[in-house]
């Protein structure tokens, strides 16, 4: 008489469900904490000035991006002029890229029918003043113009040039007081900080990822700094 053999469909089951459990490397299946970000920072504790300001990495992130940068020298500014970089653009409803920056940027922020700011209370990051004026304001470029044509720019078209040069979707551009703009004039980070030290870690992530973003070279010494700056994150 041919044998039975000694499992039956019970055993099966069980065996099955002992190697889906080894499978699980005795893991839970609970979904993992929540983990604050790498930079220290939470919303609560941006510095001074970084509202509306989009697509700021975490420290962590801009720390890779910086890594992964290519450095070189300083090309020529031979050919350059910022009418290669046309600026302030139409963004709709007769507003142009400097009044979105305006409206975004600051609080209770109010415009004419020209959609020009009238009123609002906005915060400069580089020196962390607070300004009800709008005409006190400069839009800055987070990497000049200047910058960016000797850091790869130069060989771009138009076209993208307009679009460094309005770039509302990535830290770019931001509402500063107009003096500190101006001191900055189209200098890196090797030669020109923000006077308030609490916005070195959001100026050195928003600088970072703008680089990386359009692929645009770092010198030697403005990686350094980029860096050194990049440590005071979550201080």
């Amino acid at each position: 008489m041919r044998r039975q053999p000694w499992w039956g469909p019970g055993t099966v089951a069980l065996v099955m469900l002992a190697v889906a459990g080894c499978s699980s490397g005795g893991t839970s299946s609970s979904p993992p904490e929540d983990k604050p970000p790498a930079s220290g920072r939470t919303d609560d504790d941006r510095a001074a000035g970084e509202r509306g300001l989009p697509g700021v990495p975490s420290a962590a992130t801009a720390q890779r991006e910086l890594s992964g940068l290519k450095v070189a020298a300083h090309r020529s500014m031979s050919g350059y002029s910022r009418e290669k970089f046309p600026h302030w653009s139409a963004q709709g409803d007769s507003c142009d890229t400097r009044e979105r920056v305006l409206a975004r940027a600051g609080t209770d922020v109010k415009r004419n029918e020209e959609c020009r700011a009238v009123s609002g209370r906005w915060t400069s990051l580089y020196d962390g003043k607070e300004i009800t004026d709008a005409s006190e304001l400069d839009i800055d470029h987070m990497v000049p113009l200047a910058n960016a044509w000797r850091s790869g720019a130069g060989a771009w078209t138009q076209r993208k040039r307009e679009a460094f040069a309005n770039d509302l979707t990535h830290p770019q551009l931001l509402a500063v007081t107009a003096s500190t703009n101006r001191t900055k004039g189209d200098q890196g980070p090797e030669e020109w900080q923000p006077p308030a030290k609490t916005s070195w870690c959001t100026y050195a992530r928003a600088w970072t990822a703008v680089k990386s973003t359009y692929e645009l070279t770092v010198t030697r010494a403005e990686k350094q700094k980029l860096d050194d700056m990049l440590e005071t994150c979550g201080r």
